[in-house]
Formats: C-alpha cells, sequence, structure tokens
C-alpha cells in the first residue's frame, strides 16, 4: 500500500511568522516553514511560496527588501487561492 502525498503546507502569513518566530534583531522574519521543495510548475517553494532568487537573496537583505519578498509571498497565496475556488 502507497501512503497518501503529504498535504500542501498551510499559507504562511507575515503576522503568522513574527508570532511563531521572532527574527533576530526584530526584523522581518523569514517566512520558512521548513517545507524546502520547489514546485517546478511555478518555480515557488511548497513551504514558503518563495522563489529560488528570493530565497538565495534572503540573507543579505534589507528589511524594506525582505518585505518587498513578503508582499510577493501573500500575492501568489492570494491568486493560487482564487485558481482553486474557481
Amino acid at each position: 500500500m502507497t501512503a497518501p502525498p503529504a498535504p500542501a503546507p498551510r499559507p504562511v502569513t507575515l503576522v503568522e511568522a513574527r508570532r511563531r518566530r521572532p527574527a533576530v534583531g526584530g526584523g522581518v522574519p523569514s517566512p520558512c516553514v521548513g517545507v524546502c521543495r520547489i514546485d517546478p510548475a511555478t518555480g515557488w517553494c511548497a513551504g514558503c511560496w518563495r522563489t529560488l532568487d528570493e530565497i538565495a537573496a534572503w540573507g543579505g537583505s534589507d528589511d524594506a527588501t525582505r518585505l518587498r519578498i513578503w508582499a510577493a509571498v501573500e500575492a501568489r497565496q492570494t491568486r493560487q487561492r482564487g485558481h482553486s475556488n474557481s
């Protein structure tokens, strides 16, 4: 018997990330949830919804750039929910 596929992680929000794991020094927390798997169809991580470029840039990014990445993540989540509800 084959095990069923793992459910997709629930979309993460900036508010939840701040509550779950405050950033070092009070900055913008990472959206990483420890599910590091890039979806070949979208190019996004299945866990944090970032692209490989966004993941690679995160460590050297200032808070303004990190907030732009979060905005992109949340926009992707919203678009994806819209597609799944149609």
